[in-house]
């Protein structure tokens, strides 16, 4: 019966998890909302750090960008749209339309659409205490 149970939750963890879902660095998770379109999910972690690099390594390993290519903020704090939880961060590889573009600086308290930084700047940040805000 035990054998039983511990199946059925390993099924319910990976049927519950979008296919398109990356467990990220730090804690966080990743999962594409569509072909341009990627959000982060904070599992226990909220600094921003956090999100950046999770967006960083989702773009590297699964989006194939390279260093140079911009991460840029599609929408702030919101519920997430691909898994339903509470809170989720939405980037994009391309620059969002209407949105003001600038660059994040070295410290960044929430997340305005149309900031960016480089991929290499954001993986930067998995490397540096999280500043939390």
């Amino acid at each position: 019966m035990k054998k039983l149970m511990t199946y059925v939750v390993f099924a319910a963890v990976v049927l519950g998890t979008p296919a398109t879902a990356f467990n990220g660095r730090l804690g966080f998770q990743t999962v594409a909302v569509n072909d341009s379109v990627f959000e982060v999910i904070p599992r226990g972690r909220t600094d921003t750090d956090g999100y950046w690099c999770a967006a960083a390594d989702f773009a590297r390993r699964t989006l194939g960008a390279g260093w140079q290519q911009r991460i840029y903020v599609k929408r702030g704090y919101g519920p997430s749209e691909a898994t339903g939880r509470r809170t989720a961060v939405q980037f994009t590889l391309v620059a969002p339309e209407g949105a003001p573009q600038q660059s994040s600086g070295v410290f960044s308290s929430g997340f305005q659409p149309g900031y960016s930084m480089s991929v290499q700047a954001a993986n930067a940040r998995c490397r540096g205490r999280p500043f939390i805000n």
